[in-house]
């Protein structure tokens, strides 16, 4: 019986927290899609949390909308990373609430700061570096 090659690994770690006050923050669950999404050093394509994606239709009035990736039509903030590696992926969408700014990785505020004026309900701010 060969048990040991069904049985698979997952190593768990703590998912960085971006937002400033969770309990004020408006969520919804989301589809991304992996378009515009480069793979890492390890062949993975993850959208970094903080990362504002969107798309031509509204995911709060069609919820099977898939979002991609970049400032263009931006709906929302993914709340943490994403793994698209093998397609969509099922992402955590902050609507609306307080971003910290410090939390986030460079290239990612970089799409974020081209991304504010559509993003109207997240207030991105400078918050701890803890």
């Amino acid at each position: 019986m060969a048990v040991a090659n069904s049985v698979k690994g997952k190593s768990y770690a703590n998912e960085k927290q971006i937002l400033v006050a969770p309990e004020l923050a408006f969520t919804i669950g989301c589809l991304v899609g992996n378009t515009g999404v480069a793979a890492n050093a390890e062949g993975k394509k993850i959208i970094k949390a903080g990362t504002p994606v969107g798309g031509t239709t509204d995911v709060l009035t069609n919820r099977q909308t898939v979002l991609t990736k970049g400032a263009e039509n931006a709906q929302g903030v993914v709340m943490h990373d994403v793994d698209v590696t093998d397609g969509d992926g099922r992402a955590t969408l902050v609507v609306s609430g307080y971003v910290d700014l410090y939390k986030l990785d460079s290239d990612v505020v970089t799409v974020v700061n081209s991304a504010k004026s559509a993003l109207t309900k997240i207030t991105f701010l400078n918050g701890s570096k803890n």
